[in-house]
């Protein structure tokens, strides 16, 4: 299993494509593949999404690339997610059945955290890289704050970035942005992507 550690290793983005059309989700997978910064999440709510997810997994594996399935929120999805080609499974919340699921079936797992408690016990049932969510809402100052308590602790802050908050993210100790509507709007992944190469 690679985990995250690996899976984000240079890629400080995490390209959410929540309801896109199948050729708009491999334009825009593509160009985050091309750039080396970034990793694909296709959240599985529906039947065409699994059928994008699958897409993409095929497209995925002809370039070195992995792409995950998110919005995962039961262990029958995340066999539904393994079969359809995912790499990894991320989830809006923190269930610790979905959790040994994902780590069964090989796959790294990034659960949805907004408390404390909800990191310790994430922490604790083996995920060392944590959804910071909905990132918008609690702040950049949450990151901070939570580094007290759990050094050991990788945040994917999701929820509300875009190009122009992406950088005081980071700056707060994000290991990663996961970025979904300015990803999917046009010109948005671009001015991203340029952001994020700036460093």
């Amino acid at each position: 299993m690679h985990g995250f550690d690996e899976l984000l290793a240079g890629r400080p983005l995490v390209a959410i494509l929540r309801g896109v059309p199948v050729a708009r989700a491999l334009e825009l997978a593509r160009a985050v593949w091309g750039s080396g910064l970034g990793v694909v999440e296709v959240p599985i709510q529906t039947g065409e999404a699994f059928e994008c997810l699958r897409e993409l997994a095929r497209a995925a594996g002809e370039v070195g690339a992995v792409v995950g399935a998110g919005t995962v929120r039961s262990a029958a999805q995340v066999a539904a997610a393994v079969e359809a080609g995912a790499r990894f499974t991320v989830a809006p919340g923190l269930d610790l059945d979905v959790v040994r699921a994902s780590h069964d079936a090989g796959l790294p797992h990034l659960p949805g955290v907004a408390t404390a408690s909800e990191v310790h016990h994430a922490l604790n049932a083996g995920c060392s890289w944590l959804k910071a969510f909905p990132a918008g809402s609690l702040g950049a100052g949450w990151l901070r704050e939570m580094r007290g308590p759990f050094p050991e602790a990788r945040f994917v802050a999701t929820g509300g970035i875009d190009a122009g908050n992406a950088r005081d993210y980071l700056a707060a100790g994000a290991g990663a942005l996961g970025v979904g509507g300015a990803v999917t709007r046009d010109g948005g992944l671009a001015a991203l992507l340029e952001v994020l190469a700036d460093g």
